[in-house]
């Protein structure tokens, strides 16, 4: 059995926090469950008084029957990493097997935009003037999420600092604990150029200082996530693609999806080893390994009628050199 006291957890938390920031991770939420468990820790025994491991942790994982599986299992994964940072102290110290709190599969079927449902939105966008954001803002919005696949919260925190015309990228910056580099095609830097050029005629008719974001607001702010959220939901409501209230249909974060089924689809048009490419998909759109970028690769009629066909031409090979 590992004893643990408030203090001793405290320590560790504090060096295995700097060995992740080193490593290039943030870690802000991750250190905030870190220091949520410590205070149970210390309101159960008090600062150095000794308490079981596996008993307080059981206590603070259940303690709201409410929470989500996938909450739990996400703030349990935090302090298994804590426990087998703590092993290499301590050959014998306590780490949870991972079925304490397994994350169950999510149930959600994303919106599979099709491409013409995209052509139609980004047109659509280019006349979409509102009293906060003018079309050509909106559309560049749209043609970054699809043509990169970025986060909703990546593309509108671009910085002009970030975009790289001459290389024709992005430097997505701290995402996930993560900076990368996020390559586009020429196509999308005309639109970029554009923008800049839309982006001067603003901050020159209001006469304002550039907060230097790629993004604004017809005030001159730069664009927030949520503003940009709330501008595309109103975009697929006004175009019959989204009710006119509720939070059902497709969502923002659905442009992301498309991108990733649709580069999947295009592979498989292209006669490509998918699973050499599924490692490029993954690094590209910001995943750790390839399991993240698993929930955006959902079956559509189109990429199950092209595996069944690769299937079958693979199968007629196999038996006509058998």
């Amino acid at each position: 059995m590992t004893l643990i006291c408030a203090a001793e957890l405290a320590e560790d938390i504090v060096h295995f926090v700097a060995f992740k920031r080193a490593m290039g991770h943030s870690y802000q939420r991750s250190e905030l469950a870190l220091k949520s468990f410590q205070r149970a820790v210390e309101h159960r025994a008090g600062l150095h008084a000794k308490v079981p491991f596996d008993a307080v942790l059981h206590e603070w994982l259940s303690r709201n029957p409410h929470r989500q599986p996938v909450s739990v299992g996400l703030e349990f994964g935090v302090i298994r990493q804590l426990c087998l940072y703590r092993r290499r102290r301590d050959p014998a110290s306590f780490v949870p097997e991972q079925d304490w709190a397994p994350i169950k599969a999510s149930t959600f079927l994303p919106y599979i935009f099709t491409q013409d449902q995209i052509v139609h939105l980004i047109t659509a966008a280019s006349a979409h003037d509102t009293r906060h954001l003018c079309a050509g803002m909106l559309r560049m919005l749209l043609l970054i999420l699809y043509c990169t696949g970025l986060r909703l919260g990546e593309a509108a925190r671009l910085q002009l600092s970030d975009i790289d015309l001459e290389q024709r990228c992005f430097l997505v910056r701290e995402s996930k604990g993560r900076s990368r580099i996020v390559p586009f095609l020429d196509d999308l830097a005309h639109e970029l150029n554009d923008c800049l050029r839309l982006r001067r005629r603003i901050l020159e008719a209001i006469a304002t200082a550039d907060p230097g974001a790629l993004l604004l607001r017809n005030s001159g702010q730069a664009l927030p996530v949520k503003a940009a959220s709330e501008a595309i939901r109103r975009l697929l409501r006004r175009e019959g693609l989204k009710p006119a209230r509720g939070r059902t249909g497709p969502r923002p974060y659905e442009f992301r999806h498309a991108f990733a089924v649709h580069r999947l689809t295009a592979w498989y048009h292209e006669g490509v080893d998918i699973h050499a490419r599924l490692p490029w998909l993954s690094a590209y759109m910001g995943h750790v390994d390839v399991l993240g970028t698993q929930v955006y690769l959902r079956a559509t009629p189109e990429l199950m009628r092209l595996a069944s066909e690769r299937f079958a031409r693979h199968w007629h090979h196999v038996d006509k050199t058998s």
